[in-house]
């Protein structure tokens, strides 16, 4: 008996938001025997991952967004590392960080695809896995406490660029202000148990005081926080190789539950005096 009999039915996971190939790709498989699932996008791809077995993935390169694929590879690679993965591109040759994903797939295969030459690879795949050296997964708390300086400059970078922040002049330590502490109590929200209520951010509120003594309207500081957000989601893009998927969906909702926190907190400091004590949020 083969590998894959003694495995009974095969899992596939079919990841494209186009709906013509990745109906074509789950009638083609299951006509092999296989037990397909197929979704259209990378959120319900990772959430299909964390959740459920699966012994193969066909993914898009891009779902529509560069990168994306790499995206659902590597949730894949950590959380089934014997998961046969493929990744299905239009034109492999000229696609960014091609090298980066081929170490984390088995083969990047070049569309429109021949289904009888993609069923024999998955079986060749899957009787002679290769073997593949891991990196360590890491927390979304720590690499942006690894990260915190380049977060700072990444972030300084777009509001550098931004006409409406840079009216106001400011050197670089006023500028930043308390985004070192905000970024501290962001970490720290994402360390805590799941279900426990965080604290109030003081960074934030002292943040929102100082805004406004340097004349920050609330519209610039709305941006502000946009801009924060983006130079977070950067970092953990820059490195998606070593970030832990089994909780990254959760991780991220967190991240945008602090961050609009502490938004509300800055805000406050419009419409109220700064006080030295804080209550619960």
């Amino acid at each position: 008996m083969t590998p894959s009999e003694q495995r009974g039915t095969l899992r596939v996971l079919v990841a494209d938001d186009d709906d013509s190939v990745r109906f074509m790709l789950q009638a083609a498989l299951e006509r092999d025997g296989f037990e397909v699932v197929s979704v259209m996008n990378v959120t319900e791809a990772l959430s299909r991952i964390a959740n459920e077995k699966f012994d193969v993935l066909l993914s898009d390169l891009h779902m529509p967004q560069a990168g994306d694929g790499f995206t659902v590879v590597s949730a894949m690679r950590h959380t089934h590392p014997n998961a046969v993965t493929l990744v299905l591109s239009g034109y492999p040759a000229l696609e960014e960080g091609l090298a980066a994903i081929r170490l984390q797939a088995d083969e990047v295969l070049c569309k429109p695809i021949e289904i009888a030459s993609l069923r024999r690879l998955i079986h060749e795949k899957l009787e002679h896995p290769a073997a593949h050296r891991l990196v360590p997964p890491e927390s979304v708390a720590d690499i942006l406490e690894h990260d915190l300086e380049a977060t700072i400059q990444y972030w300084m970078a777009l509001v550098e660029k931004d006409a409406e922040l840079t009216c106001i002049r400011l050197n670089f330590e006023d500028r930043t202000g308390h985004l070192p502490g905000i970024l501290a109590d962001l970490i720290y929200r994402l360390r805590l148990p799941i279900a426990t209520k965080a604290e109030i951010s003081i960074a934030a509120r002292e943040h929102g005081g100082l805004r406004r003594k340097q004349g920050y309207t609330a519209a610039m500081m709305v941006e502000e926080s946009r801009i924060l957000q983006v130079s977070i989601f950067n970092i953990l893009q820059n490195n998606l190789a070593r970030v832990d998927f089994s909780k990254v969906l959760l991780d991220v909702m967190t991240i945008a539950d602090e961050v609009d926190s502490q938004l509300k907190q800055a805000m406050l400091s419009y419409v109220e005096p700064t006080t030295s004590s804080w209550s619960a949020a």
